[in-house]
C-alpha cells in the first residue's frame, strides 16, 4: 500500500489498540497521521469557560496514541481540536491535506456523535472519504 495521509477523529476511543492497528494499517510505509480530539466539556463547564480539564484529558490521550503510532513505525501528530467535530476536521483540512477521515465512535447507543449523524454529516460535507470504526475502548458502562 502506497503512504497515505490519514485524518482521524477521536475522542474516548482514542489511543484504542484497535484504532492504532487501523491507523497503522490504512497509513502504510511512510505514511502520515493527524489524529485530532475535539475537546469536549459538559455545558455547564463550556458556558463558565472551564475547558482546562477536558484540554488536558485529550492531550493525554493523543499522547499515548502518536507514542504508540511510533512504536508501530508511523509519524503521527495529536491536536486537540474544536468541541464540534465537524469544524474540528475542517479546521485541520485547512492545513492538512488527508487522503482519508476515520472517525472512530463508541457503538450506536454509546455515542453522541453517531445519535448527531456526524458520519454521514462528514461525508456530505468533505470531498475526502470518510470511514467509520467503532470501538468499545473507554466505554463507561
Amino acid at each position: 500500500m502506497d503512504s497515505q495521509r490519514l485524518l482521524i477523529i477521536a475522542n474516548k476511543t482514542c489511543p484504542c489498540p484497535t484504532l492504532i492497528d487501523e491507523i497503522v494499517n490504512r497509513a502504510g510505509s511512510g505514511g502520515e497521521v493527524r489524529i485530532v480530539a475535539p475537546a469536549l466539556n459538559s455545558r455547564l463547564r463550556h458556558y463558565v469557560s472551564d475547558v482546562d480539564d477536558s484540554i488536558a484529558d485529550a492531550e493525554s490521550r493523543l499522547a499515548e496514541a502518536v507514542d504508540a503510532l511510533a512504536e508501530a513505525g508511523v509519524e503521527g501528530a495529536g491536536i486537540v481540536g474544536d468541541a464540534d467535530p465537524l469544524t474540528a476536521i475542517e479546521d485541520e483540512l485547512a492545513s492538512y491535506d488527508a487522503h482519508e477521515i476515520l472517525i472512530s465512535t463508541h457503538p450506536p447507543g454509546e455515542s453522541n456523535w453517531l445519535a448527531a449523524d456526524l458520519v454521514e454529516r462528514a461525508r456530505e460535507r468533505f470531498e475526502v472519504p470518510v470511514l467509520h470504526m467503532e470501538s468499545e475502548y473507554g466505554l463507561v458502562r
